[in-house]
């Protein structure tokens, strides 16, 4: 985050340990060598943003990177009930006195219709092929993605792109005859709304689960830092499902993590 500091130190803002992804926030400021702080931690003070420890001493701080919502941000731009944003922190980043990484309004990235344009955008702005590929999407916003999930719609999993953590995934094959037609009709009425995936059957591996060694389905969360130029870490953040049915490993539906060893590169 260097590359982008303002002149201050550098933090990661959490919303605190009772958040599913804390072990995450935490593992990346470690990481990068950053302060892990709450709202609690963080102030405004004659347009800067100070981080205070627990000495009560204040530091100025030159860069943020926020793991909260757009809309939890900042209570006096945003949604003034938000108890876990910093008030006036936009005043400071529209000055230029503190950096944040994920600027307001890049969220649009984590909509998941977005995915279906990844492999366009790479030929497009790159002018290159993907090296990996997508899981087969369809985006019901066109006609003929439409017309193929609808027909094939009890063979793939649907997902509502406004949702995350897991959350708004469907899964055809788990639906009756009355609950496929039910959603068939909402897709039909607000296609824009979801995207539509081929199941991929992805990787098991054993975990422990009380004394005994089971297989859960599991995926790897690479690390990936874009400064001057673009850095995959040795590492990353292995996720699996507790469940042995479910093909959901987010932690915020129960998933846990297993470490990650990198052999060699």
């Amino acid at each position: 985050m260097d590359w982008v500091n303002t002149g201050g130190i550098p933090v990661i803002m959490t919303p605190g340990r009772y958040n599913a992804a804390y072990f995450e926030h935490s593992y990346l400021a470690e990481r990068t060598g950053s302060e892990l702080a709450t709202c609690t931690d963080l102030f405004v003070e004659n347009n800067y943003l100070y981080y205070r420890d627990y000495r009560d001493r204040k530091q100025k701080v030159g860069v943020i990177y926020r793991r909260i919502s757009d809309e939890y941000l900042d209570p006096m731009t945003f949604l003034p009930e938000s108890l876990i944003g910093i008030p006036n922190l936009m005043d400071v980043y529209r000055s230029g006195n503190v950096a944040v990484v994920n600027a307001p309004g890049n969220g649009v990235a984590d909509d998941k219709g977005i995915y279906y344009f990844v492999p366009k955008m790479i030929r497009y702005y790159l002018d290159q092929e993907p090296i990996l590929k997508n899981a087969p999407t369809y985006l019901p916003f066109y006609q003929e993605d439409r017309n193929y999930v609808l027909e094939h719609l009890k063979d793939l999993v649907i997902k509502d792109v406004a949702e995350a953590g897991g959350y708004g995934v469907i899964f055809g094959n788990k639906l009756s005859a009355e609950e496929l037609a039910d959603l068939k009709t909402v897709i039909e009425k607000e296609p824009r709304r979801f995207i539509a995936q081929e199941v991929i059957d992805f990787q098991d591996m054993e975990i422990m689960d009380g004394d005994e060694k089971v297989l859960r389905k599991a995926d790897l969360r690479a690390f990936v830092l874009s400064g001057e130029k673009t850095r995959v870490w040795a590492s990353g953040l292995t996720r699996f499902s507790r469940n042995a049915d479910s093909f959901v490993v987010n932690s915020s539906q129960g998933g846990g993590f297993k470490d990650t060893w990198v052999l060699s590169r």
